[in-house]
């Protein structure tokens, strides 16, 4: 009896995950296990990027938790780089893949397909966006370039269009490189997913580093010269420009599944269940290329973020390999270094909240990272949205220094389980005075909330 066959496309994260899980419950002579990767690598950090362009990470390598060749080795995956899957056809039951080094393309079979194209990096629908100089941040090659585009060019000046996580962090690393740093974006604060008075702080923070934010703004042009990019052009200026960073996130890249005719929705990203199966039989998707549920709003959404996609992947790996898993969506958990912030947030912020229809109330309180007189002791601001009448907890979110982002991570749990603020105002929180005050963040911000609600009424 002949193995079965799966093939992954995609050798990032979710669709390694996937192959990975695959194989633990089936063996090679039972299931035989192809991944195409259209890049130069297999499962790696690209949240490391902007940290290998700034010098914290010395080489690219580093990034890489496994080699095609480890895959092969170790576990009998056949994990083929530099091959482009370019259609799927599920009623032949096969893929069409373009070897991008040799050239040339041919029909691979599949018995059962994970799809995990991951996404894509949003460029202004305007002429001069693929020019050289102006580099997307989404895969290992995207870093290499731009490290390659520093040593060679000497770029003096630099835009980042889009202040998201990617574009302060690349920003960040840019000046860290010496340049002259300029940040694009059309809200009126960088990192929109948080409310505005705690999106200020970032603001100053960027400007104390000597970022100049020009914000409000959007690109209108983008001016080249022989091929490159010379200057961007807003409504409001022209700014020269050596080097260009696009950070203005990412699109599902789920094209190819749409051209075969599976299903995707409104957020771009394919649709699947819980247990990542696409609406095609044999058939699973994870990854940036799925649109998932937000368990707070309830409303389909796209995030893309490697631990989702290692959970999902996994997900699909265990099914396609004969298990059972589900994965139930998402909080949107996230958190960044930004200067000398640590950001983080978690659900829902107040703008997003009355969107999905809730009425709410939010308390922000200012504290300390560890016991006032313990040396070392730094401040932050922790802010929590929650539901006008029941008080339950909608979102939080936390801007500190050393210390503070990961206590996100308890209200996380506490959003995912459903707790009000008064049910939270009792939680057994760690303390000592190298790590906490006697009333941690959380507990303060939590008690103030609940004390909002009632009186609210």
């Amino acid at each position: 009896m002949s193995a079965e066959r799966l093939v992954v496309v995609g050798g990032d994260a979710a669709g390694m995950s996937a192959a990975s899980q695959a194989r633990r419950r089936r063996p090679a002579s039972e299931l035989e296990i192809v991944a195409f990767e259209r890049g130069h690598h297999t499962s790696y950090s690209a949240c490391g990027i902007p940290y290998f362009i700034g010098g914290d990470v010395e080489e690219i390598d580093d990034l890489v938790v496994r080699t095609p060749a480890e895959f092969r080795e170790q576990q009998d995956i056949d994990v083929r780089i530099r091959h482009e899957v370019v259609e799927i056809d599920l009623d032949r039951r096969a893929v069409r893949v373009r070897d991008l080094e040799a050239g040339g393309e041919r029909w691979e079979g599949f018995d059962k397909l994970v799809v995990a194209t991951g996404a894509t990096p949003r460029r202004p629908p305007i002429d001069g966006a693929d020019a050289g100089g102006v580099h997307g941040v989404q895969v290992l090659d995207d870093g290499l370039a731009i490290r390659r585009a520093l040593d060679e060019h000497k770029p003096r000046r630099a835009v980042v269009v889009g202040g998201g996580y990617i574009g302060l962090e690349m920003a960040e690393a840019l000046v860290k490189e010496g340049l002259e740093v300029s940040l694009v974006d059309g809200a009126a604060q960088p990192m929109r997913t948080l409310d505005p008075d705690m999106g200020a702080l970032i603001a100053d923070a960027l400007r104390g580093l000597g970022v100049t934010l020009h914000l409000e703004e959007t690109v209108e042009a983008f001016e080249t010269s022989d091929g490159r990019i010379r200057a961007v052009v807003t409504p409001g200026r022209t700014l020269d420009a050596d080097l260009v960073v696009l950070g203005m996130g990412v699109r599902p890249n789920s094209g190819l599944a749409e051209a075969a005719g599976i299903a995707v929705g409104p957020t771009g990203g394919i649709v699947t269940d819980r247990r990542m199966r696409t609406r095609a039989e044999g058939v699973w998707a994870a990854g940036d290329c799925v649109q998932t549920r937000h368990l707070v709003s309830g409303e389909p959404i796209a995030i893309a973020l490697g631990t989702h996609a290692n959970k999902q992947g996994r997900v699909a790996g265990v099914n396609a390999g004969g298990g059972y898993a589900t994965f139930p969506g998402v909080v949107g958990t996230a958190v960044a270094k930004i200067c000398h912030f640590e950001v983080a947030r978690t659900g829902l912020n107040e703008a997003e909240a009355a969107s999905a229809g809730f009425e709410t109330l939010s308390v922000t309180v200012e504290s300390t990272t560890r016991a006032g007189y313990y040396p070392g002791a730094t401040s932050m601001k922790t802010k929590l949205v929650v539901e006008k009448r029941s008080g339950r907890l909608l979102g939080a979110q936390i801007v500190g220094e050393e210390n503070a982002a990961k206590r996100i991570d308890g209200l996380a749990i506490a959003l995912w389980n459903g707790m009000t603020a008064e049910q939270m105002t009792g939680l057994d929180l760690g303390y000592a005075p190298p790590f906490s005050p006697v009333w941690d963040p959380v507990l303060i911000a939590a008690r103030k909330a609940a004390e909002r609600v009632e009186q609210a009424g």
